[in-house]
């Protein structure tokens, strides 16, 4: 699933790809794009998309449906990011070469001459972060060619299709090493620092910094809350109940979802104030920012307005 201001794009029966209208619920388009997409991205007016089934890029025109551009790819590729007017696909898995598409016309830009592993790739600061082993790098989108490299102190977590980096501020972003650990790297000066160190494993998958707060997922049904800068515990959350999808802002508090089906509302400490039943079970629930999340149940996308709790389907 992707988003923008007005318009929700996901994948659903099947092979179909469908944009909704985030006002009024509309569908603003339906077309058939192939089987489980490994990749959806939205940048600008063009809809980017990875099938499984194909071995092809598609760009769609996200105002009609209609396709810009297609590229033909190795098989099993995977990872897909766009920047400027780039798009960089491959490396997940170490199963193909990393290679690059211009937005507009889908023309070939660059390809590495091996095949390449990398976690999902993320843009920072007009470059693309890259990372695989016990190393972080970056690269201009437009030529492939390295701007800088960071070595890290244990292997990076492998989060498969997954984020695996979370940008805190322009200059530094953290990486998920080891089963305990959460580095910190920076742009400017390349300097590699540890972030925090748990005292037992941590789920593998990348921090996310909400409501200028770090939050750790722990295996089972709890978040560690941590300080951006001092990377100490601010407190943790244990809901007793799986947890599913992001952390999402409430005011001055939080909203998290457990898979059983209930939403926990929590004050600005992390304390539970009250527990919301959605009547079925949460698959993933997102911040869409202007206080509005989407909630993605069994066979149904909820818009919730988080305060108070006003659903539409």
């Amino acid at each position: 699933m992707a988003a923008t201001e007005d318009r929700v794009v996901l994948h659903e029966r099947h092979t179909r790809l469908v944009c909704l209208d985030r006002h009024d619920r509309s569908v603003r388009w339906d077309v058939p794009i192939g089987t489980w997409p490994r990749a959806v991205v939205v940048t600008g007016d063009r809809c980017l998309v990875l099938p499984q089934d194909t071995d092809q890029l598609f760009c769609l025109d996200l105002p009609t449906g209609s396709v810009v551009w297609r590229a033909g790819l190795p098989q099993y590729s995977g990872h897909v990011v766009a920047i400027a007017e780039t798009v960089v696909v491959g490396g997940w898995r170490g199963y193909t070469p990393m290679s690059a598409f211009d937005l507009k016309d889908g023309r070939s830009l660059w390809r590495t001459r091996r095949r390449m592993a990398t976690v999902l790739p993320l843009p920072w600061d007009g470059g693309v972060l890259l990372g695989d082993g016990s190393e972080a790098w970056l690269i201009d989108p437009g030529d492939g060619r390295e701007l800088g490299r960071w070595r890290l102190p244990e292997p990076l977590v492998e989060t498969d299709g997954r984020p695996a980096f979370t940008t805190v501020g322009p200059d530094r972003c953290l990486v998920p090493c080891g089963p305990r650990s959460v580095v910190s790297i920076r742009l400017s000066s390349g300097l590699v620092e540890r972030f925090f160190r748990h005292d037992a494993d941590l789920s593998p998958s990348a921090a996310q910094f909400t409501g200028g707060v770090v939050w750790l997922r722990e295996p089972g049904a709890g978040y560690l809350a941590v300080d951006p800068e001092a990377g100490s515990v601010l407190w943790n959350v244990d809901v007793r109940q799986p947890l599913v999808g992001e952390v999402v802002r409430d005011g001055e508090g939080f909203v998290v979802a457990g898979a059983g089906g209930l939403l926990f509302r929590l004050r600005s400490d992390g304390h539970v104030l009250e527990r919301s039943s959605s009547v079925t079970r949460v698959a993933a629930l997102r911040d869409l920012g202007a206080g509005e999340t989407v909630m993605v149940t069994k066979g149904s996308l909820r818009m919730i307005a988080i305060d108070p709790y006003r659903r539409g389907e």
